[in-house]
């Protein structure tokens, strides 16, 4: 069956109108001008084909027109409110599901969700390892973690500061190992080696195949024996990134908090 069109904002500047009798302190519980909730009652009256509220010597008063029709649209109001509270009790689910980039979750991501998972036994994660963005909603996403410039169309938080650091053995040689996305660009002419990833440089360089210019976060976690050689300035860093619905979910933010902090 076809529903019809409500003009909720209006109804909802009538109940408050109706309450207060005043578009004054209607437009004061409301946040908007006086003139405003006129024109919506005005719109509402167009669109309904009855007079709402008169004018008298008292003050505004309701029209029995109106005031026949304010129980069940009080009542309709606290429907709303029960499907917004029914909606938002999916939000108890502590099962989070995250897309990271194999490397970090296996040098980063992974020993800081082990910790945050023992402060509630009943948290769960689901990890995708990908490099690629995914459609949130088709892979059941709460997070994604991309090394980016930015958030992109989503909302995101930047994981510590962006840039790269290049790391080797003291006694490695000066030749270049690569992966995609070496230093924000593709593999390099002349490497001695390219991986598939920036934790799979860092092993080689541990190897002793040469240099690995890395994500700097990687390179903040125990990489001994190899030491940080230099930083290399780039607009790339981590970000952890979801649709505005998922970054709004009390599980994520707090996982978000968790991760930053």
């Amino acid at each position: 069956m076809k529903r019809t069109h409500l003009p909720l904002n209006a109804l909802r500047v009538l109940d408050a109108a109706a309450r207060h009798l005043s578009f004054t302190r209607a437009a004061d519980e409301l946040a908007v001008t006086p003139a405003a909730v006129g024109q919506q009652v005005r719109a509402l009256e167009d669109t309904l084909g009855v007079v709402l509220f008169r004018r008298t010597a008292k003050g505004l008063e309701l029209t029995p027109e109106a005031a026949a029709g304010l129980g069940a649209l009080r009542d309709g109001f606290l429907q709303f409110e029960e499907a917004v509270r029914a909606i938002q009790s999916g939000q108890t689910s502590k099962t989070l599901t995250i897309a990271a980039p194999r490397d970090l979750t296996a040098r980063w991501l992974g020993a800081r969700l082990a910790a945050y998972g023992r402060t509630d036994p009943e948290l769960r994660f689901v990890l995708i390892a990908s490099d690629e963005e995914l459609d949130f909603t088709q892979a059941n996403l709460d997070l994604a973690i991309r090394l980016a410039d930015g958030p992109g169309e989503h909302e995101g938080a930047a994981l510590g500061d962006a840039g790269f650091v290049t790391v080797a053995m003291p006694d490695a040689p000066d030749r270049t190992i690569a992966w995609p996305g070496h230093a924000g660009d593709g593999a390099v002419d002349g490497a001695v080696v390219t991986v598939a990833d920036a934790g799979l440089a860092i092993d080689a360089a541990a190897q002793g195949f040469g240099r690995a210019t890395v994500p700097a976060l990687l390179a903040a976690g125990d990489i001994a024996p190899l030491v940080v050689q230099g930083q290399v300035p780039s607009l790339l860093g981590y970000w952890l990134i979801a649709p505005v619905p998922q970054w709004r979910q009390r599980k994520v933010k707090a996982l978000v908090g968790a991760l930053l902090g």
